[in-house]
């Protein structure tokens, strides 16, 4: 393992604006670099990255850290994964063998179950049992190749086999059903998933969490059957192929979102490997975040058919609302991108992919498909509705062009269409404006609250503050900042210095001293200090302790029965009272 000296010496050894930027564009002002925060539905730049500091923090929602904490939430990857990433960046030859390391969890034996059941699985699929169910993947055009890269198996055709072998393995019968894998009934305890060619699922990290397993012979049964929630699987934050498809993105600054794994496994094996899938389900605000970290351009690709239209119309509803503007294709004879691939090939749907269409061209095309434009209340809707959707696009190119084209649908001009833009740009500013500052005037400060803030904000910038903090404050009073203050003596004592990166390395495995620090980092106060400014902060602090101190002296001398006793707490209220008055 690592020295922390080490840890910080490969921090230094890149610049983070430039790891940055490589992931969302960057803008200097002044001395520091501003961009959209992904961590949060950012539609202005707030995020400041400091050169430097070599520390970023987004004003708005108070994230911040240095080089390795912005990987760890880009990218929804470990620590040791963060530190790898940076020193492949800088050259560094280190091997933190990240693979063969695994941190325990609170769910730690639901990872082992899916484990050691994929594991079986995949070795069922290559038994003579699974013979029939490999042909129908090698007719489906699915190579042993490709099994073996999504790792897709087979479930054994007695439905009590995975229970009975994890049963050997020593996992509980409690963990069995926790896992989503294992049924209790009328027969027992019996496997969910029997005779089905088995696709795993996985988190952003890579770890199977769950199965969609497929029936392959003619059947009265559900087509697929998907894992259920568990601690560990929660459909709404996970997209499939992520851990696969994100560095790619990354690089290609594209992604491309479909609906099923079916799609994303053919796409890959026409070199498409950019693609991953909502698995079927509405996209969610957690995973339109997920996408919005991957790359720059997002194209929707969904079935061609009604529902995927629909499911194109709210996936993209759901990235606009965070400031990606997607771009579209659509599949003709309702074919989704599995079947499209292998009636038409690898060239005729990569042009599909470079010729998208902009999303209010698609929304047009959406509103007018139930709508008669010769009525006139369809096509006063039509109107407001694309009025609408305008509304949510920045790119001045593309709202005049899309604006035109509605003036050439209605009749209207396209004067009159600019001038209900504006109007409803102003309804919305007034809505979402105020209410947002009215919150904020409501939300006052303690004085002493303030200058435990400022006093932190310093020590991160000054040795000559943090002593001051040693010599003079014995205790903060509001707990999250004590233990931060506390925090950084520790690392003050043991370094000899205050470098505001290096520290976040050491707490970086404590959310919410992260968070409390995120708080503190946002704080628009100026760099540089008075002393006079420190000894008020310091002052106030303690002036709040002492009178912390005399009230509850006060309670105790009311509740005292004993006059030696009384006398004494007495005695103890004039002293703290002298030593207030000496501050």
């Amino acid at each position: 393992m690592l020295q922390t000296e080490e840890i910080n010496q490969i921090r230094s050894s890149v610049d983070i604006v430039d790891v940055i930027s490589g992931y969302l564009p960057l803008t200097q002002k002044g001395k520091n670099f501003f961009g959209v925060c992904p961590f949060h539905d950012d539609h202005s730049p707030s995020m400041s990255v400091s050169r430097e500091k070599q520390i970023y923090t987004c004003f708005s929602c108070g994230a911040t850290g240095n080089v390795f904490k912005f990987l760890m939430d880009y990218e929804n990857i470990t620590f040791p994964e963060a530190v790898q990433k940076v020193a492949d960046k800088a050259g560094i030859a280190v091997d933190l063998h990240i693979k063969s390391h695994h941190v325990k969890t609170a769910n730690q034996e639901l990872y082992d179950i899916y484990d050691y059941a994929l594991k079986c699985y995949q070795n069922h699929l290559n038994t003579e049992s699974g013979q029939t169910a490999k042909e129908y993947l090698h007719d489906r055009n699915i190579s042993d190749e490709v099994m073996k890269e999504f790792k897709i198996g087979y479930s054994f055709q007695k439905r009590e086999q995975l229970t009975s072998m994890l049963r050997k393995k020593g996992y509980s019968d409690k963990d069995l059903l926790r896992s989503g894998l294992v049924i209790q009934n009328e027969y027992g305890y019996t496997d969910i998933y029997y005779d089905r060619i088995m696709f795993p699922l996985y988190d952003m990290n890579g770890r199977v969490v769950g199965f969609s397993g497929r029936i392959y012979k003619p059947g009265k049964d559900f087509k697929y059957i998907n894992t259920k929630e568990t601690e560990i699987f929660k459909k709404g934050e996970l997209l499939y192929n992520y851990h696969r498809a994100k560095d790619i993105a990354r690089q290609k600054n594209q992604v491309i979102v479909m609906e099923g794994f079916m799609d994303v496994i053919r796409a890959f094996t026409i070199d498409v490997k950019n693609a991953i899938a909502t698995m079927g389900t509405a996209v969610t605000k957690e995973q339109a975040l997920a996408i919005k970290k991957m790359a720059k351009e997002v194209i929707l690709c969904f079935d061609g058919d009604q529902a995927g239209e629909k499911a194109t119309y709210a996936c993209s509803n759901e990235l606009l609302a965070i400031g990606v503007v997607p771009k579209i294709v659509r599949l003709e004879e309702n074919l989704d991108p599995d079947e499209y691939i292998q009636k038409y090939g690898k060239e005729q749907f990569e042009r599909k992919l470079d010729q998208p269409m902009n999303v209010l061209d698609f929304k047009m095309l959406y509103y007018k498909h139930h709508r008669d434009l010769q009525n006139s209340m369809d096509l006063a809707n039509y109107v407001n509705d694309m009025i609408e959707e305008v509304s949510k696009v920045e790119d001045e190119v593309l709202r005049e062009l899309t604006l035109q084209k509605v003036a050439d649908d209605s009749g209207l001009t396209v004067e009159f269409l600019k001038e209900k833009l504006e109007q409803k740009e102003k309804t919305v500013t007034l809505t979402t404006v105020k209410p947002k500052s009215s919150t904020r005037e409501t939300k006052k400060m303690s004085k002493t609250e303030q200058a435990e803030r400022n006093l932190i904000f310093y020590m991160l910038r000054s040795a000559e503050v943090i002593k001051m903090y040693q010599k003079k404050v014995a205790f903060m009073p509001t707990e999250e900042y004590r233990f931060l203050a506390r925090e950084i003596s520790f690392y003050y004592k043991a370094y000899h210095e205050m470098n505001e990166a290096d520290f976040l390395t050491s707490i970086a495995d404590k959310p919410k001293l992260m968070k409390t620090l995120g708080k503190i980092s946002s704080l628009e106060l100026k760099e540089d200090y008075t002393l006079e400014e420190i000894e008020d902060y310091i002052k106030a602090i303690q002036q709040y302790n002492i009178q912390y101190e005399i009230d509850r002296m006060k309670i105790r001398l009311k509740e005292e029965v004993d006059p030696m006793k009384k006398a004494k707490y007495a005695e103890k209220i004039v002293e703290l009272k002298r030593k207030e008055e000496a501050i």
